[in-house]
């Protein structure tokens, strides 16, 4: 048993899903992956359809606890808060492009039957 976060873990799988398995999770880390620099708050919200303010903000604030989004904070007015994967989320850019493989992989066949 591992403890993170004050979360207690099993194993290092438990943790993964935890992280990635959240309805906006995995969306939300698409969003950042792409490596096109920073975004502010509003970009990631209008990328994603449906999703609450207060839920990605609840979302991000866990990706930063937990080392995988860096948040920067600029000191103007208005305050200019920029997100940007960590080398920890970079790090997830290969499980992610290989979970969209295996979509792509299995949603034709789910369409065939």
């Amino acid at each position: 048993m591992v403890v993170n976060n004050k979360k207690v873990y099993n194993c290092p799988i438990d943790f993964t899903i935890d992280l990635i398995s959240g309805k906006w999770s995995m969306w939300i880390l698409w969003t950042l992956k792409d490596g096109n620099g920073p975004l502010r708050f509003g970009q990631i919200k209008r990328s994603i359809p449906n999703i609450t303010e207060k839920m990605l903000m609840q979302e991000l604030k866990k990706f930063e606890n937990y080392g995988i989004v860096n948040r920067k904070v600029y000191p103007e007015v208005p305050p200019k808060v920029e997100y940007s994967l960590t080398e920890a989320g970079e790090s997830l850019k290969p499980i992610m492009m290989l979970i969209e493989k295996w979509g792509n992989e299995h949603l034709c066949i789910q369409e065939k039957l």
